[in-house]
């Protein structure tokens, strides 16, 4: 069964720089689509941005399109979020996904369609 470890998380002011990780205990994390989700005090959980399993595409919600980058290294099986420009909205616990499908040529946005999930990590920007 595939793990999924989230670091990087922390506290950060506003306009600051995080970069989380998720590490994968298996070597079959580069045959699937991954995402980043993040649930809010008080809120659901939503997606936040996923990448196809070669890299070739990537989704972002519009809340964070330009001022978010995920990128993976497959050879490391391993996931990143570089997060930029950080806002107090951004403030959440952040979790890894792997979606279900294998090589799948889309991001999927909707959790069902995940089958492994991190822990999560604590993101905090203060203002």
């Amino acid at each position: 069964q595939v793990q999924l470890v989230e670091s990087g998380g922390g506290l950060v002011q506003a306009g600051g720089s995080l970069r989380l990780s998720c590490a994968a205990s298996e070597r079959t994390f580069s045959s699937y689509s991954m995402s980043w989700f993040r649930q809010a005090p008080g809120k659901e959980r939503t997606f936040v941005a996923g990448i196809i399993w070669s890299g070739a595409s990537t989704y972002y919600v519009d809340s964070v399109q330009g001022r978010f980058t995920i990128s993976r290294d497959n050879a490391k099986n391993t996931m990143y979020l570089q997060m930029n420009s950080l806002k107090p909205e951004d403030t959440a616990v952040y979790y890894c996904a792997a979606d279900r499908l294998w090589r799948s040529t889309y991001v999927n946005t909707r959790e069902y369609e995940y089958d492994y999930w991190g822990k999560g990590t604590q993101v905090t920007v203060s203002s």
